[in-house]
């Protein structure tokens, strides 16, 4: 059957319910005549007259109720299942790969994870954790989240998280017998506990203060790639660690950390999630980004 013909058997059924060439035409959005012609054309194929017209009405012939009540539910399964693949359009559903490092995720991802399954039960996330500088679209991955000076400037980059700080911590006890530093050069008296961002290497302190801002390489006993593997050898007086402040905050504010050079710690653009451009977005992804975009409050 080919396209002309399902057409006509479309128009037939639509006079056929409407009894008026002039209201099925409405209802199609073709002319009147166009219609007639088209239902016309199907009797001859036919070899049978389907409607009987008068000048005031149309009705269904022997041969026509037969085929309406044979064709009537056939189209509408038609149009349900075009209906239930156009709506596989807009409604998300499907895999979502996301790669980010785990501080992205605990502070930008995480918080926001219950809402999304919530939202969009059809959307399965895939999460993979990594420090290392990584090609998104080589690695077979559909958005990152990072920091916005580390995004490439041909990616599409959606705020994912308010501006960022650092703290500069160490445990009272390591303070009972270190001075602390009143200015980050001071930093490589002190023994550190360092930070490898994979690929990057190893994570030089940034520090800003007015129109100066510096970097220190500081050395101490231990080098991890994991910020609460830093944190708790801090809180255990292993040294001095750079962090940021989401994790550093609650031990602060409960005496087991003590927090210095805090005028050197300059806010700075947290977390973005970005992705390459295209044409058409898979509904998946732009629930994911629905999500985990930063709203003004």
């Amino acid at each position: 059957m080919d396209r002309d013909e399902l057409g006509a058997l479309a128009a037939f059924v639509a006079v056929a319910e409407e009894r008026s060439f002039t209201r099925a035409a409405k209802r199609l959005g073709v002319s009147p005549s166009a219609l007639s012609h088209a239902v016309r054309g199907l009797e001859e194929r036919m070899g049978v007259r389907l409607l009987a017209r008068t000048t005031r009405s149309v009705a269904r012939t022997d041969a026509g109720e037969q085929l309406y009540a044979r064709l009537k539910p056939a189209l509408d399964d038609v149009h349900q299942a075009v209906d239930q693949v156009s709506s596989l359009r807009d409604r998300p559903a499907g895999r979502v790969r996301l790669l980010l490092p785990r501080s992205a995720a605990m502070i930008a991802l995480v918080p926001k994870l219950a809402r999304l399954a919530r939202d969009y039960p059809e959307v399965v996330l895939d999460v993979t954790t990594d420090n290392s500088r990584v090609d998104l679209v080589a690695a077979g991955f559909d958005a990152g989240i990072e920091i916005g000076e580390f995004i490439q400037k041909d990616m599409v980059a959606v705020r994912v998280s308010e501006d960022l700080r650092a703290a500069i911590v160490a445990s009272p006890r390591y303070f009972a017998s270190h001075r602390k530093p009143e200015h980050p050069r001071e930093l490589l008296n002190h023994p550190c506990i360092n930070f490898r961002q994979g690929s990057r290497g190893m994570y030089q302190w940034e520090f800003e203060k007015g129109k100066e801002s510096l970097t220190v390489a500081v050395d101490g006993p231990l080098i991890v790639n994991d910020a609460e593997i830093q944190v708790r050898a801090a809180l255990d007086g292993v040294g001095v660690v750079w962090t940021l402040e989401h994790y550093a905050a609650p031990f602060v504010a409960a005496g087991k950390l003590v927090r210095v050079l805090e005028g050197w710690c300059a806010p700075f653009p947290g977390y973005f999630l970005y992705y390459p451009s295209r044409r058409q977005q898979p509904a998946a992804l732009s629930a994911l980004i629905d999500t985990l975009r930063l709203r003004k409050q």
